[in-house]
């Protein structure tokens, strides 16, 4: 009995010994997924912060183009207007410029017709 109960407790140690290895590999593996979670959370977490950033810049970019819609448009009705200012002043002008041949032939007329007079 007695050998038996030593080999006995020499299986009963070598056990522990073996499911002492087990725990602490499991304790290992467990600190390096834990140091894994980590970085991958810094590495969510600074996405997150560029995302933010990438998310302000782009409705700072929708602000600025609705701006330059706006602005646009005021300078479209700006240009419309003064295309229709200058076909009126080149109305003007053509009618001035047939006023100006109609009395340039009237006093081609009066001229030797006073001359002569």
């Amino acid at each position: 009995f007695q050998l038996q109960a030593e080999q006995t407790c020499r299986q009963l140690v070598r056990i522990q010994e073996e499911h002492e290895q087990l725990l602490q590999a499991a304790v290992e593996q467990a600190e390096g997924l834990e140091q894994s979670l980590r970085s991958a959370e810094a590495v969510l977490a600074e996405r997150a912060a560029q995302l933010r950033d990438a998310q302000a810049q782009l409705s700072r970019n929708k602000l600025l183009i609705e701006e330059l819609r706006g602005e646009n448009t005021r300078f479209a009705m700006a240009l419309q207007a003064a295309e229709l200012k200058q076909k009126s002043m080149e109305e003007k002008n053509q009618l001035l410029e047939e006023q100006a041949s109609a009395l340039k032939q009237l006093i081609g007329k009066i001229t030797p017709a006073s001359l002569s007079g």
